[in-house]
């Protein structure tokens, strides 16, 4: 995959997780809290509308991707909104961009994100993975450990699977300033790597 077609997609999704789905639902009273679907990601409250590969998904039918977000936005019977007062470390997208999306780029994140979130539920069934809409990853949180999946950022620009404990550790598992990261490649099985994170929290070597 073309690591500039990965890196726009990546900031048009987010965007769109942002401007065009956890905004109107946190305006609507719903929180900002997403989750992941298959080929992509949706809403949990109204509006309900879901991402689906390259398209968006709304109860009136699909729309391309593509456009400003505010003109798609108006396309689907929403209104463009940032959340800039809610928190700081959002992907800073305007309603007046345009987006630029890759279906295959598209499609692989979407596949990122499944992954994460299946193994996300394997680790403890007895709680939801959310996708947030600040550093756009789904994640959850289990005896003051976040493990997760990103699709990719400054830092790692392809999908990775973390373990980020609250309190820092140190061996040579820990291979990041918060906790330890490997990229989706690199991982036959995501839910190995948090078992093993989380084991060396519990116990460790």
């Amino acid at each position: 995959m073309d690591e500039r077609s990965l890196a726009v997609t990546r900031r048009s999704l987010h965007g769109v997780a942002e401007l065009l789905l956890a905004g109107p639902q946190y305006r609507s009273g719903g929180g900002i809290r997403l989750r992941v679907v298959p080929g992509g990601f949706a809403t949990l409250a109204d509006p309900g509308v879901r991402v689906d590969v390259d398209r968006l998904v709304t109860p009136a039918g699909s729309l391309p991707l593509t456009g400003t977000y505010a003109e798609l936005a108006a396309a689907a019977g929403l209104e463009a909104s940032p959340l800039d007062d809610v928190y700081s470390g959002g992907p800073g997208v305007r309603p007046g961009e345009e987006l630029e999306v890759d279906p295959a780029a598209a499609r692989l994140l979407a596949d990122a994100f499944a992954r994460g979130d299946a193994a996300l539920r394997q680790l403890d069934p007895d709680q939801t993975p959310v996708l947030w809409p600040e550093h756009f990853d789904v994640g959850i949180t289990l005896d003051e450990v976040n493990y997760g999946l990103s699709p990719g950022d400054d830092a790692i620009p392809e999908p990775y699977a973390y373990v980020g404990p609250w309190t820092p550790r140190t061996g040579d598992f820990w291979n990041t300033s918060f906790g330890a990261a490997r990229p989706l490649a690199e991982l036959p099985d995501v839910l190995a790597f948090f078992r093993k994170g989380r084991a060396l929290v519990t116990d460790p070597e």
